[in-house]
């Protein structure tokens, strides 16, 4: 069977199109729960002692003084090792916005809002906010490095 140039530059075009859809659908879920396997209220509990982690505020910034009607209030900027077998425990962010990124290694996440543990690799952002609960364990072989920038009430 023989085809024409323009019937080769068409099916080039189709097998492009199609691996393109194909990574950027696998890039779109990373860091994220599978589809159908969203919903709340799905885990109540989890870890609640630290394992093996090094948590480092490595700068902060009182609120209040930046924006009026924030004076309770930090935004803080910590990094976070995890050993393989280590965890950062339950915790509830209903109070406290956060936005994590997997600098390197690789850690699990186990949300309640997720029948199923999410995997978060080199590069993925962790969005955390009013009424999740979760917490985090390395399943991996190498320590995970995390940086979290979030907003906290001052103690």
């Amino acid at each position: 069977m023989t085809y024409s140039k323009n019937m080769m530059l068409k099916l080039g075009l189709g097998a492009a199109i199609g691996a393109a859809l194909v990574l950027s659908a696998s890039v779109a879920q990373a860091g994220e729960c599978p589809a159908g396997k969203m919903k709340a209220g799905v885990r109540a509990s989890g870890e609640t002692m630290p394992k093996d982690v090094s948590d480092d505020v490595l700068s902060s910034l009182n609120l209040g003084q930046q924006i009026e009607g924030l004076g309770d209030r930090s935004l803080r900027f910590r990094k976070l090792v995890i050993q393989p077998g280590g965890v950062v425990p339950w915790h509830d962010h209903t109070d406290r916005p956060a936005l994590i990124l997997t600098e390197s290694g690789e850690i699990t996440e186990f949300r309640s809002d997720c029948s199923v543990g999410i995997v978060h690799k080199a590069g993925d952002i962790s969005t955390e906010g009013k009424g999740l609960m979760h917490w985090w364990k390395n399943e991996g072989k190498e320590p995970a490095v995390l940086y979290a920038a979030d907003v906290k009430r001052d103690e």
